[in-house]
């Protein structure tokens, strides 16, 4: 597999820093070569395939991704291209839009619990609990003084599932507001990219800001016990490839090995 030195770390949020997305770059491409990238992100996606046969045939961790991003910051194609090409018998995609009546009737947390992934697993939220000091913050879905309490709630909620075996990895997806006008703009041009587009993604750009600062304050406060990444996410190449890089660093960390057989088979001709 091609050493593309990319120091994961850099993208990592230490645990109660102050952070101000500003300060990072959506367009950063490590400085990398985009043909020679493809190349290790293909090699890295074949790694992942392997990683992920281990994971479920021994049948023992767990595995969430939590994928957050602005208004066309790349989701729906960051699991397709990352996690398509694995086995979809052991990965569950989930997307957390507006919450049901059903859904509001309970804590916020109720209708996120069941999707987490069981043993053998890698469960991916398209959207997740995060979207209740998200939204709900920008728009004033709840008093400030309830959201507020709401990254304790979460980083415990994390906490639980981490000490019953959970891995969790957690990335933000970095766009420039230049890029998401540009992803904006095709939408509109390309007929075949109406069905995507929704008026409503011009009001959620106008408060930009706003969830700029949710986002930090997110990224902030909610980077312990699991640390988030921030995804610089304007090339999508080189998302893919971090992606990648993070995920197969995560798996190659577990101690995942083929169960043992009942019996030896050596040997054994089917007839």
């Amino acid at each position: 597999m091609p050493d593309m030195n990319l120091a994961i770390d850099n993208y990592r949020i230490n645990p109660e820093s102050q952070v101000m997305l500003a300060d990072w770059a959506g367009d950063d491409d490590g400085g990398l070569d985009k043909s020679e990238t493809k190349a290790a992100t293909a090699a890295l996606s074949e790694r992942l395939v392997e990683l992920q046969h281990l994971l479920f045939a021994q049948g023992k961790h767990r595995l969430l991704v939590v994928i957050q991003a602005t208004d066309t910051g790349g989701k729906d194609s960051t699991i397709r291209r990352v996690f398509g090409p694995l086995n979809p018998a052991g990965v569950r995609v989930t997307g957390f839009t507006k919450p049901s009546d059903q859904e509001l009737a309970h804590d916020y947390l109720w209708r996120v619990h069941a999707h987490t992934p069981a043993a053998g697993q890698i469960a991916v939220f398209n959207r997740s609990h995060y979207e209740d000091v998200l939204v709900v913050r920008v728009h004033n879905l709840v008093p400030e003084a309830q959201w507020k309490l709401r990254y304790q709630h979460l980083r415990e909620f994390e906490r639980l599932l981490s000490d019953e075996g959970t891995t969790i990895v957690k990335l933000f997806l970095h766009i420039t507001p230049d890029e998401q006008r540009r992803r904006l703009q095709d939408r509109v041009d390309d007929p075949t990219k109406w069905w995507k587009f929704n008026r409503a993604d011009l009001t959620e750009r106008e408060r930009w800001d706003d969830y700029q600062a949710a986002y930090s304050d997110m990224l902030a406060r909610t980077s312990e016990p699991v640390p988030w990444h921030v995804i610089p996410a304007n090339h999508k190449w080189f998302r893919d490839h971090l992606i990648s890089t993070i995920l197969v660093d995560t798996l190659e960390g577990l101690d995942l090995a083929y169960p043992e057989p009942d019996e030896d088979l050596t040997g054994l001709t089917i007839s």
